[in-house]
C-alpha cells in the first residue's frame, strides 16, 4: 500500500535526511587512506545520536552497523570492516536516520586518493542519471518515466551495468516503502507519480556487466566481473512540476572538495 504524505510529513522526512546529509557531510571530511570502514562507521553513528537521532540501518534485519560502506566491487549493503581504506578505493557510504518517528536516506560514493579516469567517469555519471531521475520525478510522469531516464543514460549513452535486483523504494516511517524505482524501465509504464509521494532514488551503476552475487555475509552485493560500482542517492517528494530534493549533496561536495585526500571528479 502507498502513503502519501502531507506537507508536515514531507517536512519531518526532510529534517530526518538534512540530517543524513550532514552525516556524509561529516564522512566526506574524516575519510582518508588508512581510515577502516569501522572507525567511519563508529563516527557517523555518534553524530547521528549527538543529533537525536538513531540509525535506521542498525539492527534492521539484522544488519551489524549504522552505515552500509561498499568498497570497489561492493554495489551496495557492505558491512564495515576493519580494513582500511586505500589509495584508489572506491568508496560507497549509504546511511539512514531516524528522527522523530521518520526516516531519512541517502548515499554518495567517494573516490580516495588516486582515481583514474575511467573511474572518475563511471562516478560522475552516476550521479548525472541521479538528477536525470529526479527530473521525471513530478505529478502526471510514472515510476518508468524516472527508471528509463537513468537507464538510458548509464546504459544506451555510456555503456554501463545497471543493476537490476535492486531498487529505490519509499520513504517515510519505514525505511523500504511501496512503490519500488528500479533504476531500468520503459518510459509510460508503472505508477502515475502523485502529489505527496516520497521516495529514495538510487542508481547502482557498474563499470562492467549489471550482473550481480551475494556474499557470504548475506549483505553485501558484488559484481560478477570484479568492475568497480558507483552509487548515490537522494529522498525527494514529487510536485507538480519540479521534485523537491529533501536531502541535500552540497556540503558533501564542500567537504569532498577541501579533503586532499579525495577526488573530486565532477
Amino acid at each position: 500500500m502507498i502513503y502519501y504524505k502531507t506537507n508536515e510529513e514531507i517536512e519531518q522526512i526532510r529534517m530526518a535526511n538534512l540530517l543524513v546529509s550532514a552525516t556524509l557531510a561529516m564522512v566526506a571530511k574524516e575519510i582518508k587512506p588508512g581510515m577502516t570502514a569501522i572507525e567511519l562507521d563508529k563516527l557517523a553513528e555518534m553524530f547521528i545520536r549527538d543529533h537525536g537521532a538513531t540509525p535506521a540501518f542498525k539492527g534492521y534485519k539484522g544488519f551489524p552497523a549504522t552505515c552500509c560502506i561498499s568498497i570497489n566491487e561492493e554495489v551496495v549493503h557492505g558491512i564495515p570492516t576493519d580494513d582500511e581504506f586505500m589509495d584508489g578505493d572506491v568508496v560507497s557510504v549509504d546511511v539512514g536516520t531516524v528522527l522523530n518517528g521518520f526516516v531519512g536516506d541517502s548515499a554518495y560514493t567517494f573516490g580516495i586518493g588516486e582515481i583514474n579516469e575511467d573511474l572518475q567517469r563511471l562516478m560522475r555519471v552516476t550521479k548525472e542519471s541521479l538528477y536525470k531521475g529526479i527530473e521525471k520525478a513530478i505529478v502526471g510522469n510514472r515510476i518508468g518515466d524516472i527508471s528509463w531516464a537513468v537507464q538510458e543514460h548509464c546504459e544506451r549513452l555510456n555503456g554501463y551495468g545497471v543493476v537490476r535486483e535492486l531498487t529505490g523504494h519509499g520513504v517515510g516511517k519505514k525505511i523500504h516503502e511501496e512503490p519500488d524505482v528500479p533504476n531500468y524501465g520503459r518510459r509510460g509504464n508503472g505508477l502515475m507519480l502523485k502529489e505527496g509521494l516520497v521516495i529514495a532514488i538510487e542508481p547502482m551503476i557498474n563499470m562492467g556487466t549489471k550482473d550481480v552475487y551475494c556474499a557470504d555475509d548475506d549483505w553485501t552485493i558484488i559484481t560478477n566481473d570484479g568492475k568497480f560500482s558507483a552509487h548515490y542517492e537522494h529522498s525527494i517528494a514529487v510536485r507538480k512540476n519540479t521534485a523537491d530534493i529533501l536531502s541535500t549533496f552540497v556540503e558533501i561536495e564542500a567537504n569532498e572538495k577541501a579533503n586532499i585526500n579525495l577526488i573530486y571528479p565532477y
